[in-house]
């Protein structure tokens, strides 16, 4: 093979490290953000964090409405990008008055549905005269395992058993159940070989959960759904020992949770020995029972939703108009160390060339973060230009719109528009809501136009609400139904919205 010299042609795709950096903070959630901002003041010594003013970056909201060129779009593509903050309006036609306010350095499925439990369900109460509502006793005492800790101490116990009880506690699930048979629990100590041993551990066990059960909050510590519910009408049976309604509801609990579900009310009596008329009693108040106790705990400890940014009404009468503008709460508030930067001018040698590379990324992570937050700003302008009607009507208004739409509006790639609807979430008046929210398919209509999806599952949230509950509509119904308004869905479509919606079939929800 004779060596030889040749000259090609080609074409590559790089991407800059501050071009990554800026992909990467444009798909985080305002948590990660945050984060991310705590990591590099910690690692950075030419960033600080300031409360004054500063100037808008040059590049920054002075080109909010430039078109992204076709070089950055193919690295959008490629990668799998996009301007801080300013309140902006949006009229009926455009987005108007963007306002500079950036802080710079001036130099970018699914789960059956359990709301229908536990509505009218209440603690018991404590020995003293106050009561609580249940979330908010959650929430004054924090988790489940921290309050059932605290009641145990008052109790008067042999150290073996205070150490058994608080290992059932320690093994309760986020709903307060028991998964684990006490056997298991037992092994789990002792191992298999030592009998003896064994036997004393569930005996012990066995003990410290007829403890664990007469703890608050009514519930815990049950191995299933049916003791669950059984614990709770026994505690009540005290207080009203002579009712029948009361009696017949701990014989139905008794029975395969399945027959209630399906409110077979003739095979519960027959298997509980009650007449139909006691059980058909019984259904409804088991209903206002709490199947997952530690729920109320589980629901305080979640985080609370912040929006990145905020819509309000302008106009209480006539034609609305709306103020987009974000959330000042998670815009950090960044600037370069003055008295750091001017040190290093004039300044030669290795060193620092190190600490000037150390500036520049300062520089570029305060102009990365306000270019994620200027992209924020314009998609959520664009979203609530297409979604006016939701914000006035609801969800009935609600009209398709899919990525592409608002990429080719702003001149940014689809990549980019899905990263800024993730985990983003939007204030309005209807709620708060993650920006994906506003996107969604179309179905036909009859007048040529498409209905949004979400618009339907509200529809058909709207007529299952409307039934009658001695003969619920059947997919079938509401598919004709829907279809006497003009829009085309079939029977699977519907089933598919009913079961995202959490709605039971027909023949669960009819009641009698």
């Amino acid at each position: 093979m004779k060596p030889g010299l040749s000259l090609r042609m080609s074409q590559h795709l790089a991407l800059t490290p501050q071009l990554q950096q800026s992909i990467r903070l444009l798909q985080l959630s305002t948590l990660e953000l945050t984060q991310e901002v705590e990591q590099m003041l910690d690692e950075n010594p030419f960033l600080e964090r300031t409360e004054e003013e500063a100037p808008q970056e040059a590049f920054g909201l002075d080109q909010i409405d430039t078109r992204v060129s076709l070089g950055d779009r193919v690295s959008e593509s490629a990668s799998e990008s996009g301007q801080d903050d300013g309140p902006s309006e949006v009229t009926g036609e455009a987005v108007t008055d963007v306002a500079e306010s950036w802080e710079g350095d001036g130099s970018v499925e699914m789960r059956p549905d359990d709301s229908e439990w536990g509505g009218d369900a209440a603690p018991r109460q404590n020995n003293g005269d106050d009561t609580a509502d249940a979330t908010e006793l959650a929430r004054s005492v924090g988790s489940l395992t921290d309050f059932l800790h605290r009641q145990a101490l008052s109790l008067r116990l042999s150290e073996i058993d205070r150490a058994a009880l608080r290992f059932l506690i320690e093994s309760l699930n986020d709903d307060g159940y028991l998964t684990d048979t006490l056997p298991e629990l037992a092994a789990s100590l002792a191992g298999t070989d030592d009998f003896e041993q064994l036997d004393e551990l569930v005996h012990r066990f066995t003990v410290a959960l007829g403890l664990l059960q007469s703890l608050e909050p009514v519930g815990v510590g049950a191995r299933d759904l049916g003791e669950c519910l059984r614990i709770q009408i026994k505690a009540q049976l005290q207080d009203d020992p002579a009712n029948a309604t009361m009696h017949a509801a701990l014989k139905v609990c008794g029975q395969p949770m399945e027959l209630l579900a399906k409110r077979d009310f003739k095979r519960l009596a027959g298997l509980t020995g009650e007449s139909e008329a006691l059980i058909k009693a019984a259904i409804p108040w088991i209903a206002r029972l709490e199947p997952k106790p530690g729920r109320p705990f589980v629901q305080a400890e979640q985080n609370i939703i912040v929006p990145d940014v905020i819509v309000t009404n302008t106009r209480k009468t006539g034609a609305p108009k709306f103020r987009i503008q974000l959330n000042p709460d998670v815009m950090p508030k960044l600037r370069v160390h003055d008295i750091y930067a001017n040190a290093l001018r004039g300044g030669k040698g290795e060193s620092h060339a190190g600490l000037q590379q150390r500036l520049q990324e300062a520089r570029w992570f305060i102009k990365n973060i306000q270019q994620r937050f200027d992209t924020i700003l314009r998609v959520s302008s664009a979203i609530v230009e297409r979604q006016k009607n939701f914000l006035v009507q609801g969800e009935l208004a609600m009209r398709p719109l899919v990525l592409r739409e608002i990429a080719d509006e702003l001149g940014m790639h689809e990549s980019t528009i899905s990263r800024v609807t993730t985990a983003k979430y939007m204030a309005t008046p209807q709620g708060t809501f993650e920006l994906k929210y506003f996107f969604g398919s179309g179905l036909g209509t009859d007048s040529g136009n498409a209905a949004s999806s979400t618009a339907v599952r509200a529809l058909i949230k709207q007529l299952v609400a409307a039934e009658n509950p001695a003969k619920p509509l059947s997919d079938n119904q509401l598919s004709e139904m829907l279809k006497e308004q003009g829009i085309d869905c079939a029977r699977r479509t519907v089933a598919k919205y009913r079961e995202a919606l959490k709605i039971a079939p027909a023949n669960l929800r009819k009641t009698l």
